[in-house]
């Protein structure tokens, strides 16, 4: 009788520990990596939200981007670096998955539908940063805050009428604004004010509603 070979299963791949793939837990404000540690994984994140950072040869930090649930982190093992290009950072209570590198890049070597999908996450990201160059040059800053805020929403996953997520700082808001604090203080209250965001009770929470999507469109 012909041994039966097991069938891939690209969610389980994703999601849960195996060979070279390690659930890994961060409490909030823990390093995941540094800049210019190896790359020698990449994550997925399982729980939580990580942040994306960069420091410059000056010392001077900015914040890439916000990744949250399902989405990868550490693509640079993938693009042949050697080194991380940024730092990466658990936001909240994080849980993600550890991939060694030669564990994912053998699987997308093999698997078609692993490979299609994390295809489309690379060109939907690159797609959001030429979105952000945009509107660094063409936008002023408190459409640039309303898209940010959007987008953190994920509304184009639901079309749930509005979204609660993670209490962010304003000081991070406005490095990925390119204003300043006291700007995006004011913007945020003048969101609140139109009935576009509500924060909650404790303060950890807050909720986007969708009408701030046509806001950004306007």
């Amino acid at each position: 009788m012909a041994k039966r070979t097991s069938v891939f299963n690209t969610k389980n791949f994703l999601t849960t520990a195996g060979p070279g793939r390690t659930m890994m837990s961060f409490r909030k404000r823990a390093t995941i990596f540094a800049q210019g540690d190896a790359a020698d994984a990449l994550f997925v994140i399982q729980q939580g939200r990580v942040q994306l950072s960069v420091r410059s040869s000056a010392g001077k930090e900015t914040t890439l981007d916000i990744l949250s649930e399902g989405d990868f982190v550490g693509k640079d093992c993938i693009a042949g670096q050697d080194c991380r290009t940024a730092s990466g950072t658990a936001m909240t209570d994080c849980r993600l998955l550890r991939i060694e590198k030669k564990v994912m890049l053998l699987a997308l070597t093999r698997q078609a539908k692993l490979a299609n999908l994390f295809c489309g996450f690379v060109l939907a990201e690159n797609l959001k940063y030429q979105q952000d160059i945009v509107d660094q040059h063409c936008n002023r800053s408190e459409k640039r805050l309303a898209r940010i805020l959007v987008l953190l929403a994920h509304f184009e996953a639901h079309g749930a009428p509005e979204a609660t997520i993670s209490r962010i700082s304003h000081e991070t808001l406005a490095e990925m604004v390119g204003t300043t604090r006291s700007r995006v203080c004011f913007f945020m209250q003048k969101f609140k004010a139109s009935g576009f965001i509500d924060y909650g009770s404790k303060g950890k929470l807050f909720q986007v509603h969708r009408r701030l999507l046509g806001y950004c469109e306007q």
